[in-house]
């Protein structure tokens, strides 16, 4: 059910004017943010939701942080790890207490960012933070535990690697990215995962090197009295201790000319073609994201000229989809074309590359680019209806952009962009020698050469 507070701000923000009582910009709800003395960041968002809370926290850590050669996958597999308990809730006992009190609970991690989630009763948020500030500061597990679980990494990856989705982000990342740590993916090297149950030494550096309250982020959104609750925190987490590492993360040296990369797969699929281009980070600061996340729309979007010559009309591609996502660092502008056949593909490419041409000449239907800004800054807001829905947003732009108010920034920013920006955008970035062009092509095994 759509909430009364997010349909109210949305009719404000379609009359222009900010809702009554409620704070500036896109985020409709108040927040509250206090930093404790050992550096940890809590954000606390009330929520009209009787009797339920969600319960984020954010760890600035992802894949960019694998800077040491034969050590990929770190991130990922402490999102396992951290659930094995500690010495006052073993792992035996720590999941059917929350289980017993209604919490579920789930992670996930990125090339930035890793986030635990629990959802449930606000009745046992003084359980909960008891539960979750002794993981992050006392999280342990002996080495046997450790290599079962490098076994279970080893065999997540080798079930996604039966699905193309994988091969084709660890080719186009490897042929787009030589020194920067997004050459690989989340999930880490394969070789790297197979020595993974010998570097248990290292687990304990890697979690001591990031999981600090200083590169930490509690988010609670959701039905809960602010003055317990942080009476709670301090309590909790007040005595853990540490300090973030500061290793520097490779820059990668500037593309000088056009990359090729192909990946040939012998099950029965449909052949695809990837375009990518290296492009600015994400940054509050800046227009680059907002920038990039409309061109993303305008492009390649389903009222796009393209997706409707491709898809509806000649029919050359089963989908048409932008492959923009917010990063820390400068990343990939891509389009992933899958092709209803391969004779398709030079022809999908020329198209493409003409609206690009278009976009740099300047191109630009204003009409359509406020329709794209409206429904993204829309979007957001109509996107923020239950408790987990904001502790979600909230986390994911906490971890790429540093900062609780990442969300009114980007969609301030958004406001901002305009025709001229794109096609400054396209005439910078969107060019052939920053151009990495994946061709992954179908031959199934004993075909006729």
């Amino acid at each position: 059910m759509t909430s009364s507070l997010a349909l109210a701000t949305f009719a404000a923000l379609l009359l222009g004017a900010a809702p009554a009582q409620k704070p500036p910009g896109a985020f409709p709800y108040p927040m509250k943010v206090s930093t404790l003395k050992n550096g940890l960041t809590v954000v606390r968002v009330p929520f009209e939701s009787p009797g339920l809370i969600a319960y984020y926290t954010v760890v600035r850590v992802g894949s960019r942080n694998e800077v040491e050669a034969g050590h990929t996958g770190f991130a990922h597999f402490f999102e396992h790890m951290m659930f094995r308990g500690t010495k006052r809730f073993p792992e035996s006992t720590r999941g059917a207490q929350l289980a017993k009190l209604g919490f579920n609970e789930n992670a996930f991690t990125s090339d930035d960012v890793t986030v635990y989630l629990l959802n449930g009763p606000s009745s046992s948020l003084p359980t909960l933070v008891d539960f979750e500030a002794d993981r992050f500061a006392h999280l342990d597990y002996a080495e046997p535990a450790f290599q079962t679980e490098a076994q279970s990494v080893a065999g997540e990856y080798q079930k996604n690697a039966s699905n193309p989705a994988l091969k084709i982000e660890e080719t186009t990342l490897g042929a787009a990215f030589t020194k920067h740590p997004y050459r690989h993916t989340t999930i880490g090297f394969f070789e790297d995962i197979t020595q993974m149950p010998q570097r248990y030494a290292y687990s304990k550096t890697f979690f001591q090197r990031w999981y600090t309250p200083d590169n930490c982020v509690v988010v609670l959104v959701g039905d809960f009295d602010d003055a317990k609750a942080m009476a709670l925190f301090e309590k909790h987490y007040g005595p853990w201790t540490g300090k973030a590492a500061k290793l520097e993360v490779p820059a990668e040296p500037p593309q000088t000319e056009a990359r090729d990369a192909k990946l040939v797969w012998t099950s029965p699929t449909l052949p695809r073609l990837g375009l990518n281009w290296h492009t600015p980070a994400a940054s509050a600061k800046t227009l680059d994201a907002a920038t990039q996340q409309v061109l993303a729309s305008y492009l390649a979007g389903p009222t796009s000229p393209l997706h409707r010559a491709l898809v509806l009309e000649q029919q050359l591609v089963e989908r048409l989809t932008p492959t923009y996502d917010h990063h820390r660092d400068p990343s990939l502008f891509g389009i992933d074309a899958k092709l209803k056949a391969e004779v398709n593909r030079e022809p999908v490419k020329a198209a493409t590359l003409a609206a690009i041409a278009e976009i740099a000449a300047g191109k630009v239907d204003g009409k359509r680019l406020d329709d794209i800004k409206s429904n993204l800054r829309y979007g957001m807001v109509m996107g923020l209806e239950t408790p987990s829905q904001v502790a979600e947003s909230l986390a994911w732009n906490i971890g790429i952009f540093g900062t609780p108010t990442a969300l009114d920034a980007l969609a301030a920013n958004i406001t901002k962009v305009t025709a001229k920006d794109l096609t400054t955008f396209a005439k910078k970035y969107l060019v052939d020698t920053n151009r990495t062009t994946l061709a992954f092509t179908v031959e199934p095994k004993g075909a006729t050469p």
